[in-house]
């Protein structure tokens, strides 16, 4: 996989870029993909984890699967989901730990903040 850096990059990747992650900005899809994360599951399953409305949940399966992150095989009458591309974990993880060092970070400096402005 060859690797760019971000200044070099054409206009129509960083566009494709931009939506990919637009697929990624809504709350149901990673609640799918953190549902697929141990394998293969049908919709009444995905459903069933995520407590999502059948139609729901097929519109943001349908999005998934149109942007790769996603494969889909019919097993005789259900559909079966399945994560097209596991590097999609490392990435979450990857934003999940700076999101989480930068409230951190944000508790840390308002109690600082708070320590400051006490009067006695």
């Amino acid at each position: 996989m060859p690797k760019t850096k971000l200044s070099n990059t054409d206009p129509g990747i960083l566009l494709a870029v931009a939506d990919y992650f637009k697929v990624l900005s809504e709350v149901s899809r990673l609640q799918i993909l953190t549902c697929l994360k141990s394998g293969s599951m049908n919709v009444m399953e995905i459903a069933e984890v995520t407590g999502l409305g059948q139609a729901n949940l097929s519109k943001h399966l349908k999005v998934l699967t149109q942007a790769g992150i996603l494969s889909r095989q019919s097993k005789g009458t259900c559909a079966f989901y399945e994560i097209a591309d596991p590097i999609i974990f490392e990435l979450c993880e990857l934003v999940c730990d700076r999101i989480t060092e930068r409230v951190l970070k944000q508790a840390e400096n308002l109690k600082a903040v708070r320590s400051q402005t006490r009067v006695f």
